[in-house]
């Protein structure tokens, strides 16, 4: 269990009270996988990919932010048939229509949000006309175990969180306990791919398997 008399300083009162309180530990036990850009899919393609446009189910409405009320922009996709410990295909939005003011980096801001969806019958999303809804490129990626050194390394699975600040680990917010670490996203393969993590920074998406929830943290 991790120890639980660390927090960081831009935890709230509630993740203070989650201190301690993980029955697993924060981190699935596997072995790290490289995610290495593999080209530009189809924007709306069944694949494990950063940017393009959502697959989603029937009954989704594209977020908007919190604070600014825009729509949020559309940053990952990851199937299970890519990452073994999803049951279902994970997606994460953050607001970028006035980066760096809506606290974007928080998962309990209302300026991120991320879905755990069932693989079923997706369908590309009604991408919304208005705000930063998506990357200017899309990159597609294959996993492996060891990365070539001219690969172009955009992220990976497993393992534990390079945490560039404090350990943010988010508790989940229906049963408290610390959420499993899944991926590290860096910002992209070249400026037209890259994601606003502040510069230089690096994405943490975890997901609580019992209840099926999932969050989203960056940091600088």
């Amino acid at each position: 269990m991790r120890a639980a008399d660390t927090c960081s300083p831009r935890c709230t009162d509630m993740d203070k009270r989650r201190l301690g309180t993980n029955r697993f530990g924060g981190y699935l036990e596997r072995v790290t996988l490289h995610m290495i850009y593999d080209g530009a899919p189809v924007a709306d393609s069944h694949v494990s990919r950063t940017g393009g446009i959502p697959l989603v189910t029937a009954d989704f409405v594209w977020p908007t932010c919190a604070k600014c009320k825009g729509a949020m922009q559309f940053i990952v996709q990851l199937l299970p048939d890519d990452v073994s410990e999803l049951e279902r295909s994970l997606l994460v939005f953050m607001c970028q229509n006035d980066p760096g003011m809506c606290d974007d980096w928080n998962p309990r801001s209302g300026a991120n949000k991320s879905y755990l969806f069932p693989v079923g019958e997706l369908r590309a999303a009604q991408v919304p006309a208005e705000g930063v809804t998506t990357l200017s490129a899309v990159s597609g990626m294959r996993l492996e175990g060891e990365a070539p050194a001219d690969a172009h390394v955009i992220g990976r699975v497993g393992g534990k969180p390079e945490w560039i600040q404090a350990d943010e680990t988010p508790g989940c917010p229906k049963c408290g306990d610390y959420m499993d670490f899944l991926v590290q996203l860096q910002q992209g393969h070249d400026h037209t791919t890259a994601v606003n993590f502040g510069g230089d920074g690096l994405g943490y998406a975890f997901v609580c398997k019992p209840c099926q929830e999932a969050a989203f943290v960056w940091q600088c």
